[in-house]
């Protein structure tokens, strides 16, 4: 079949986008033909696809949005499809890859009333309405049964049209059997001592995944257990505001900001503490990669995968609403207890070996290929 993939933005450390390239790999695996329509690709091509880039501009978001719509309409009219897959939400999928939450829910409960008469608002809600409402034929690929209530509450979308997934990590994200060597020469070139202790966090996006309560819990730690702890920061994002913070907290010659880069498994295995003390996450891929490197994890209970910390026994959640002083008490807790993070990574291990986290591309192949045309 030729199938036809759309997302506004490819760049190969999202979340999203990262999803977007297993899924269409294994469809492409399977024997089957990609085009993928975006307005922004940055990174390789994978031999075989088909990239088109939108040439459309706008002032504002949705406007620009609505434009890159028309023009996908336009070109898959000229050249149809069998299957058409979007990783945002907008009309006229046969498939919609839900890693985004349900943006009526947030504008109802988040936002001021005025908000819900601006274009804005109007087109986000219509693209959502038409992939959700009963109404629509979409088959939709659920990564968060929470938000799953939320669509079903807001829309009354149809139950048999949800296809919850598993997680899908990647298996080079798994401990492999020379990780301590891996780790101690990654703890040389970095110039880790013996018991420096170096914390982790890892995602594009630094204001939603609560970088700047990490930066007051590391500020907070007991002074000998804050002198020997460094905190490296990786993803895509403006880090100045972080960078100040860090310089006014007095903590900037501990902190390391590192772009998006493709060798973060060196890392899980490398540092003690994977931090992820997000504002709100519908999943959060990185907590499954840190449990299947055997690296203990602090994260919000408002991320979707929190719960596999827990089932797991590989770390500590911090329960809503949020409070700053016990992320810093756990944080100071896991930090001072080596013998507690080697117990919590032990368990990770053994989790990893039994729970499917893995298969999320195979399950999301069957439901696009199997879906009606």
């Amino acid at each position: 079949m030729q199938l036809a993939f759309i997302l506004y933005k490819y760049f190969p450390f999202g979340g999203l986008q990262r999803d977007f390239m297993r899924i269409a790999l294994e469809c492409q695996r399977r024997g089957h033909q990609i085009r993928v329509y975006a307005m922004i690709w940055e990174g390789e091509v994978p031999e075989g696809f088909e990239v088109l880039i939108a040439p459309v501009k706008a002032l504002f978001n949705h406007t620009r949005n609505e434009r890159f719509t028309a023009w996908v309409e336009a070109d898959l009219a000229k050249r149809p499809v069998d299957r058409v897959i979007g990783f945002n939400k907008m009309p006229g999928l046969d498939v919609y890859y839900a890693a985004d939450p349900c943006f009526e829910d947030k504008a109802q409960t988040l936002r001021n009333p005025i908000y819900r008469r601006w274009g804005r608002y109007k087109h986000f809600a219509e693209y959502e309405r038409a992939v959700f409402e009963p109404r629509a034929k979409t088959e939709i690929l659920m990564i968060s049964e929470v938000q799953q209530s939320l669509f079903v509450k807001h829309y009354g979308t149809p139950a048999e049209r949800f296809h919850v997934l598993p997680p899908g990590i990647a298996q080079d994200r798994r401990a492999p059997s020379n990780a301590a060597v891996i780790r101690a020469e990654f703890r040389r070139e970095f110039k880790l001592e013996g018991d420096d202790l170096l914390m982790v966090q890892i995602g594009s996006g630094f204001k939603t995944k609560g970088l700047d309560r990490s930066l007051k819990a590391l500020d907070s730690l007991p002074q000998e257990v804050k002198r020997r702890t460094r905190l490296f920061i990786i993803g895509q994002d403006d880090p100045k505001p972080f960078q100040l913070q860090a310089r006014n907290l007095g903590i900037f010659g501990q902190v390391t900001f590192l772009a998006g880069r493709s060798d973060v498994p060196r890392f899980l295995l490398g540092a003690d503490l994977l931090i992820h003390p997000a504002y709100n996450e519908n999943t959060g891929t990185v907590l499954l990669e840190a449990l299947v490197a055997g690296l203990p994890v602090l994260v919000t209970d408002v991320c979707g995968y929190a719960h596999y910390i827990t089932d797991a026994d590989c770390g500590c959640v911090v329960p809503s609403p949020f409070e700053q002083q016990v992320l810093d008490q756990m944080l100071t807790q896991m930090l001072a207890d080596d013998q507690q993070r080697a117990i919590w990574s032990r368990n990770a291990l053994r989790y990893a070996d039994c729970a499917d986290l893995y298969s999320m591309p195979q399950k999301a192949a069957d439901v696009i290929l199997g879906a009606s045309a």
